[in-house]
């Protein structure tokens, strides 16, 4: 890998690294714990030219939030200097379950 890739992959990795933050910023408003430690996010990839395409899913197909969150996601997003698009899908393949989350959420939801 020479100095201009090295470079490159540096910028990428900064890049991923805040879009998991402002990611960490958004929270089910009926659960104390943001929305990646909760395990709703599947996918987070950054494609050239800074476009970034999230894969998540909700904790019921009736989450009462399922238009606010999705929304919060990309506005977070969005606001990082240098990220061009943003495209969030909702899937519920495969369907959320508890064992989904991190075990700093399941600590803080009382399920260890």
């Amino acid at each position: 890998m020479n100095t201009e890739d090295s470079s490159k992959a540096k910028v990428e990795t900064a890049l991923q690294d805040q879009v998991v933050e402002a990611i960490k910023s958004v929270y089910d408003p009926e659960i104390p714990v943001d929305v990646y430690d909760l395990g709703l996010i599947y996918e987070v990839n950054l494609y050239p030219v800074n476009n970034v395409y999230i894969l998540m899913t909700l904790t019921s197909p009736a989450c009462p939030a399922a238009e606010s969150i999705p929304s919060e996601i990309e506005q977070k997003i969005r606001a990082i200097e240098g990220i061009n698009d943003v495209q969030v899908e909702i899937t519920f393949d495969p369907p959320y379950s508890p064992d989904m989350m991190s075990e700093a959420a399941k600590l803080e939801l009382g399920f260890l």
